[in-house]
Order: C-alpha cells, then sequence, then structure tokens
C-alpha cells in the first residue's frame, strides 16, 4: 500500500525545544506529544502549526474527523502554512476524498515548491484516482528531492506497479523494508537476489497476508529451478494447499523456527530475483491443485444441498465473500480493509439476477454472521464451519462453478485454481490489479469489477448483476 509520513515537518529553521510535541512526535511517543499538543492549544487555541502537527498526529491514530477540523482551522488562520496544507490533505486522503486532497497538496506546493512529503502524497492522491503517469511525475521529484526517504520511494515503487513497470517496480519496492509500516522478519541471511543455488539453501518466508502467499507462490518452482535446495517457510493455514499444489517443493510452518539456510528471500521479492516482468508472469492459467479426496467430499456435500432445495438439474452454485480480514494490528492495513469490504446485503441484486442459483458463503471472519441473514430471495449456504484451513476452502471452491469476491485471499485461492473470479475492486485500486483494467495478467479467470466512486458498491454490483444474468443463462442452457 502508499504510505504517508505522520510526521510532523519543520516550519522553521529553529530547533524545538527538546520535550515539545514536534520532538515527541518524532520520536514515536505520540501519546505524550498529544498531551503536549493540547496543552499548547488550552493556552493559544489559535496556534497554527500547533493545530497542524496535532491534526496530523490524529491523522496517524485514525480520528480522523478531529484531524480535518484541527486542520482546516489550522489553513484558515494561516494560509500561508505550507505543512498545514500538506497535512490537510493527508486527512482528506484518508476521508477518500481525492479531489480535495489534491487542491491541498497544491496549496502547499504553491508555497513551497520543494515541499517532499506534499510532491510524493500528491503522487499517492493520483495513484488512488487512477492517474498513475501524472502521479510519477510527483514521485520522481519527490525522490529526487529527498532520495533516502522510505515512504518517498515505497509511493514510487507502487506507482510504478500500478502501471505495470514491473522491473523498476520491483527494484524500488525493497525500500518497504525501511518504511514505519513494513516489519521485517529477522531472517539475517543474505539476500537472494536471483544468483544460482548451487549447493545452497534458500529459505522463502511469508511476506503480507494469505494472498499475497498465494499469488506469489507460483514463483516457488521458478526459484528451485536455479539448482538449489529451497525451503518454503509459511503459515499452517496454507499448509495442505500448497503442498497439494506443489508436491515437489519442501515447506515447513511458522510454528517452528527457521530451518538453517544460506541465503532467505521474502515472498514479494521473489519477482524482482527472478526479473519478472507483465508479460513474463508464469502460470496465469491456474497453479493451485485441491486435494482430490476433499474435492470428492464437497461434491457429495453440494449435491446433497441441491437435492434439499429440490433444484433439478443441478443449481448454479456461486461463491461470494463480501468482507476481508481487518488487521487491526497494523493500521494502515486496518483502514484498507474498509475501503474494500462490504457488507452481505450489498449484494443483495445477485438473488434476483441468479434467483434459481445456490450461493454459498466463503466468509471467515469478518462480518460472517451476515450468513446467517442472507438478503431476501437468496439461498445461501454456509458451510464454513468445516473450513479448516485454505485447503478445504479448495476443495469447495472446486465444485463451484463462480466466486464473487471482494479483494482477500480466497479471490486468490479461486483464481489460483483457474476458476472464473469476478472481483469487487475498490476505488483506490491495488497496484497488483494494474490501472483501469478489467482483466489481469496474474488471472487468466478473473474479471475485475472496481468502484466508479469511493465507497460506493453500485456501479460494479449493477454491472455484475447484469453479467450475472448471462452466466445463469448460459449454465441453464448446458443443464437442459
Amino acid at each position: 500500500m502508499s504510505t504517508m509520513s505522520p510526521l510532523p515537518a519543520r516550519t522553521t529553521d529553529t530547533p524545538a525545544p527538546a520535550e515539545s510535541g514536534e520532538t515527541l512526535q518524532l520520536a514515536g511517543r505520540l501519546g505524550e506529544a498529544a498531551l503536549v499538543y493540547r496543552k499548547a492549544l488550552a493556552g493559544n487555541p489559535d496556534d497554527a502549526r500547533t493545530l497542524s502537527n496535532y491534526g496530523g498526529l490524529l491523522c496517524a491514530q485514525g480520528d480522523f474527523q478531529e484531524s480535518y477540523n484541527l486542520l482546516v482551522r489550522a489553513v484558515t488562520l494561516a494560509p500561508d502554512l505550507a505543512d498545514a496544507w500538506s497535512n490537510l490533505g493527508n486527512v482528506l486522503q484518508e476521508l477518500q476524498r481525492y479531489d480535495d486532497a489534491v487542491t491541498a497538496y497544491s496549496n502547499c506546493l504553491r508555497r513551497n515548491s520543494s515541499h517532499p512529503l506534499a510532491l510524493s502524497n500528491l503522487g499517492v492522491a493520483l495513484d488512488r484516482r487512477g492517474d498513475h503517469d501524472a502521479a510519477l511525475k510527483f514521485h520522481r521529484v519527490a525522490v529526487r528531492l529527498a532520495p533516502d526517504n522510505p515512504e518517498n520511494r515505497t509511493n514510487n515503487a507502487i506507482s510504478l506497479l500500478s502501471g505495470g513497470d514491473y522491473r523498476n517496480g520491483f527494484a524500488e519496492y525493497e525500500w518497504r523494508w525501511k518504511t514505519r509500516t513494513t516489519r521485517h522478519h529477522g531472517m539475517t541471511a543474505p539476500l537472494w537476489t536471483g544468483e544460482p543455488l548451487a549447493g545452497k539453501t534458500l529459505l522463502i518466508h511469508t511476506e503480507g497476508g494469505f494472498g499475497d502467499m498465494i499469488q506469489f507462490s507460483r514463483f516457488i518452482p521458478l526459484a528451485a529451478s536455479r539448482s538449489g535446495r529451497v525451503i518454503v517457510r509459511i503459515r499452517r493455514e496454507l499448509l495442505s494447499l500448497l503442498t497439494a499444489s506443489f508436491p515437489d517443493q519442501e515447506f515447513v510452518t511458522e510454528d517452528t523456527p527457521p530451518p538453517p539456510h544460506d541465503l532467505q528471500c521474502p515472498v514479494l521479492s521473489l519477482p524482482l530475483a527472478l526479473g519478472i516482468t507483465l508479460d513474463t508472469i508464469p502460470a496465469s492459467k491456474g497453479f493451485l491443485t485441491a486435494d482430490p479426496e476433499k474435492v470428492a467430499f464437497w461434491a457429495g456435500r453440494l449435491s446433497k444441498d441441491a437435492e434439499a432445495d429440490s433444484v433439478i438439474p443441478r443449481p448454479l452454485r456461486i461463491g461470494l465473500v463480501w468482507a476481508g480480514a481487518p488487521h487491526a494490528e497494523i493500521r494502515e492495513a486496518e483502514i484498507a480493509d474498509k475501503r474494500r469490504s462490504a457488507d452481505l446485503k450489498t449484494l443483495a441484486p445477485l438473488a434476483v439476477a441468479a434467483p434459481d442459483a445456490l450461493f454459498y458463503s466463503l466468509q471467515i471472519g469478518s462480518k460472517a454472521d451476515q450468513a446467517k441473514n442472507p438478503p431476501a430471495g437468496m439461498k445461501l449456504i454456509d458451510h464454513t464451519a468445516d473450513l479448516h484451513d485454505f485447503g478445504d476452502t479448495a476443495a469447495l471452491i472446486s465444485n463451484l462453478d463462480l466466486v464473487i469476491a471482494v479483494d482477500t485471499s480466497t479471490a486468490h485461492v479461486a483464481a489460483g485454481l483457474g476458476k472464473p473470479l469476478w472481483l469487487l475492486s475498490r476505488y483506490d485500486q491495488c497496484w497488483r490489479w494494474l490501472a483501469r483494467r478489467t482483466d489481469s495478467p496474474w488471472y487468466s479467470s478473473v474479471t475485475i469489477y472496481q468502484q466508479d466512486r469511493p465507497l460506493d458498491w453500485s456501479g460494479p454490483v449493477s454491472r455484475i448483476r447484469f453479467a450475472l444474468r448471462s452466466f445463469a443463462s448460459e449454465h441453464r442452457q448446458v443443464q437442459s
């Protein structure tokens, strides 16, 4: 994801007092900084600089509305305070008011044309609107002015990746390890950069969420082909799926310490090591394999569902996922999850488009209880209590005709199996789906339905409803 610095920028060359709010904020002592800012504002409520810095801190803490209120007051009191306009742009981005954010950053740059944070974050705002060509111009200037700023470099990387420049984008993406939002996994062995592995052991390890590991697992055989021993360390929930999909590879789980190894590589660094470009992404038709015994089990289970519903011939089977995992431990990920997630009721029009279909909940965790009260007319079956890992999920999906899902790990399972996937994508679309595309070079079975406006699923759901009518009609013709 793109990053926005929460740190206060100095507005003068005067050093801050040793225990000023700015000093505490820069040291990451946000609670103490907030107390200092509140005390200062109690004595001088019209101090625009303090309003700006406190507003920036509240934005970093997720209190967007109060942050917005303070920052609007700051730019009203001191319209020439460049940092206040930059901070205001940040909170407007979090509120998904991207046009207003662009205006705020532009106001900052009119007052300080070399403001590196505003330049980079203006690029982020343009990226989130899908204007990647324009965004890159600002990212390049920001990187030139502050070449060692990891947030700016990571923002530049994501913009490059969104535009499909994988060779440069993945190289720049290595800056993510120096940002405040990316947790390094503590591996101390040298990073593998693609050199031959003869006589050496490479440890490939997890990075990001389940979906990242699933999507990038396709590169494991390519790494193993470099003639060395490769061990892949994954979360336990992925073990059965990935061992079935890559039976020639060696997997261990994160329940045990890392095994001895000579080199290491986070899974999202594999494309750089392997020299992957947009045209050389492997296995777009599918690379996952479900366990045959589990597939047979679910085939029998779903046949009984059809019998119980008295639907003959075999009904259309559609899997649904309407929400992602919140990742409350990472603020940026939690905020992004709110943008990508919907509610089951949002998908109610699908029942009208395919009234004879059996819908299957694939929703785990967040908002899973909504399956107990499906929209009127939707025949929704929930077997998720019997899904114990991703191997079980893959076996169930193998028996479905279509999966409709928000951008989450189950979507990657479906697409990795080669199952038709209709992806509900948020307005500020993730870089992996590229800009302004409805298809994907990563998965040939994916159709992308992106929001037309932030937080508004009506457009993509309407388009899916229309497509589902045709899909259901074709299914009926095949069954008749």
